[in-house]
């Protein structure tokens, strides 16, 4: 039996992103070379996420809080990626999710720095974030950070650590229609009222430096975040990975599980209708309002959303821009994140005046 080409194409799209999150490049590869079918794909990333899990739950019974936080981050890194885009069984796709949080939940305590899990009121629920401050410093900016059509929170360990070793502190969160949130809320294309919830919670936190507030997007959140700094004022600076201009401008392009993500976080009854949906994620009249200083980064090789779409973010947005494109890059540039993981962290930590502990 040939192998289902929703295989080949994860493997073709997603290589780069699971190993630079946190997936081990050998877990990569075995578990997606014994797959045949795009139906086997979550149960077959959850089987090897449990065995980290495990590890994770015995170091803890044996003492060794270290050792628990690195497997049980890796486990919760990877039960998110067996749910990743996979909407054909939402059963199977809960499941593997509800595993994700217990998980990272259940490994803050022992990361470095560590991370507390917090409640941000909004629409009469809440959304839930993860906030970790960086050590030894007093009353640090923070960076919000925006996950993207399928992101969320539990896998931005990688992406916290640069800005954390900068000091500053991160609070990535599931916004309407991710992670925890894509189950009572849809997407919205005023994604800006979500991030205002956000901000109204830092101001609660009197550990937190109010007046140093930095936005920090990557794939969709590369919308998101330029879409919420255009309307809220209280953000400095702003970077966004890869992020469409108009979301339905890659919409021709997208993988079939993109689509059939997009269709079930959008709350739409029809394909047609999610694309439709897609048109009113835009930056049309919005991308001028944009004052605070912007770093924006795409990949030239970026076939999911197109370099130009990035582009006219940076072309008609009013403050100090930067727009980098990474020679040779996919998608969020994640096969080449050298180029510009340092580059942007140290840009914000120089917008937001931030100073590690150790003065560096």
């Amino acid at each position: 039996m040939a192998r289902d080409r929703l295989i080949d194409i994860a493997i073709a799209k997603w290589a780069g992103r699971f190993v630079v999150n946190g997936v081990p490049l050998s877990d990569f590869q075995e578990v997606t070379g014994g797959l045949e079918r795009w139906d086997d794909w979550c149960r077959a990333w959850s089987a090897r996420a449990a065995e980290h899990e495990e590890a994770g739950r015995q170091a803890l019974a044996d003492g060794h809080g270290i050792s628990a936080g690195e497997h049980l981050q890796r486990a919760a890194v990877l039960y998110h990626f067996a749910k990743f885009l996979f909407v054909d069984d939402m059963v199977q796709l809960k499941e593997a999710h509800g595993k994700a949080v217990a998980c990272h939940t259940l490994a803050l305590p022992y990361l470095d720095p560590p991370g507390e899990r917090v409640e941000i009121p909004y629409e009469g629920k809440a959304l839930y974030g993860v906030l970790r401050k960086p050590r030894g410093v007093k009353r640090p900016p923070v960076m919000i950070m925006c996950a993207g059509l399928d992101s969320a929170k539990e896998e931005m360990g990688t992406n916290e650590a640069g800005f954390l070793r900068r000091g500053i502190a991160t609070l990535a969160f599931d916004g309407p229609g991710q992670g925890e949130g894509e189950y009572d809320f849809v997407i919205r294309g005023d994604y800006e009222v979500a991030v205002t919830a956000v901000v109204d919670f830092i101001e609660t936190r009197p550990d937190l430096d109010h007046a140093r507030i930095g936005i920090w997007g990557v794939s969709l959140g590369g919308y998101y975040a330029p879409r919420a700094a255009a309307f809220e004022k209280r953000i400095k600076a702003c970077i966004g990975l890869s992020g469409p201009y108009n979301r339905h401008d890659g919409w021709a392009k997208s993988t079939p599980m993109t689509m059939a993500a997009f269709r079930q976080r959008s709350g739409s009854a029809t394909m047609a209708e999610a694309e439709e949906a897609s048109r009113q994620l835009s930056l049309e009249g919005v991308a001028s309002r944009i004052t605070c200083p912007l770093f924006l980064v795409t990949g030239d090789d970026d076939t999911i959303v197109p370099p130009e779409s990035t582009a006219r973010i940076a072309e008609e947005a009013r403050g100090p821009t930067r727009f980098l494109v990474v020679e040779r890059g996919g998608h969020n540039a994640n096969n080449r994140r050298h180029c510009y993981d340092a580059l942007t962290a140290d840009w914000m930590a120089e917008q937001l005046r931030a100073v590690p502990a150790d003065g560096g």
